[in-house]
């Protein structure tokens, strides 16, 4: 972390901060559920986000305070940096799951009900009129409306691709100027990573629009519609926490918090950000381009 003291391993005072992320986490699935069925804002929804906000800059301010103060020794240090890789393969197969259900929709469910194989039967009598093409741009019967037409991979989603790996690229900079003790480049790489994840999550909304008013792709459009935004959606929201967390990692830039020998804070960030570019490559090529 940003010092280091030999002494004996810390522990911390018992915390509340894990019991209002568990609040927040539950209040905000309950208002994405009612937003979803309802088809307006709940205000579980905007009660959620707001507790998940508290949460991270209460959590990390403890942290921070804890750091500063001089608590935290080596074991300590390593102690973070296991949890923050052992949190990002939580992530890694949180993100496998639904790429998971993609590939098997579309190299196995999708061709299943097109007669693939020995399933002409099953074909002829669940729904003879379907093709068996990706994406699925047909529902049977009137209950689920089919979309329009796809998302293609160029324009919005081409723009957000080039953002996030611009911003992979600010980030590295900031980290290169803080390990060489140019505060200067450091603050300006920062600001520029943190504009580039504000203007990738714009463009998202952007896009969200342009599907559900003019291609008529909704969550609820199919199977293409459900995997669409369920990997795009928590992708971006998992921009939305590391945008935070950059943003505080950019407050304690400026206010000299880290040195070119103690830094673990940015580094776990920096680590973060560089997984979510990575799955958002993925998605680019998974779900937009092929």
């Amino acid at each position: 972390m940003s010092t280091t003291n030999h002494g004996e391993y810390f522990i911390p005072e018992p915390s509340k901060w894990p019991v209002v992320g568990t609040v927040a986490l539950t209040t905000t699935v309950i208002g994405a559920v009612n937003t979803l069925h309802s088809g307006s804002t709940s205000l579980f929804l905007i009660a959620g986000f707001l507790l998940i906000a508290y949460l991270l800059f209460g959590w990390f301010g403890t942290v921070i305070n804890e750091s500063m103060g001089g608590h935290y020794n080596e074991q300590v240090d390593h102690s973070f940096r296991l949890g923050m890789m052992w949190f990002i393969f939580s992530e890694v197969m949180f993100f496998a799951a639904f790429f998971g259900a993609l590939f098997y929709a579309r190299t196995y469910a999708v061709p299943w009900l097109g007669g693939a194989g020995n399933n002409a039967a099953t074909h002829e009598f669940l729904w003879p009129a379907f093709e068996a093409a990706w994406p699925v741009l047909s529902n049977p019967g009137e209950l689920f409306k089919a979309p329009e037409e796809a998302m293609g991979a160029m324009g919005l989603p081409a723009i957000n691709t080039a953002i996030l790996l611009t911003s992979s690229v600010t980030l590295t900079w900031a980290h290169h100027a803080l390990r060489a003790g140019n505060r200067k480049h450091l603050n300006i790489g920062m600001i520029l990573t943190v504009l580039l994840g504000i203007s990738f999550l714009i463009l998202q909304v952007e896009e969200y629009i342009h599907a559900y008013s003019e291609l008529g792709l909704t969550l609820d459009s199919g199977i293409y519609g459900s995997t669409f935004f369920l990997l795009t959606g928590f992708h971006g929201f998992h921009v939305t926490m590391g945008t935070t967390m950059l943003i505080v990692i950019l407050i304690r830039c400026f206010k000299g918090h880290f040195t070119a020998d103690n830094h673990f804070g940015f580094e776990a960030v920096a680590w973060y950000w560089h997984f979510v570019d990575v799955v958002w490559l993925g998605l680019f090529i998974f779900v937009y381009w092929l």
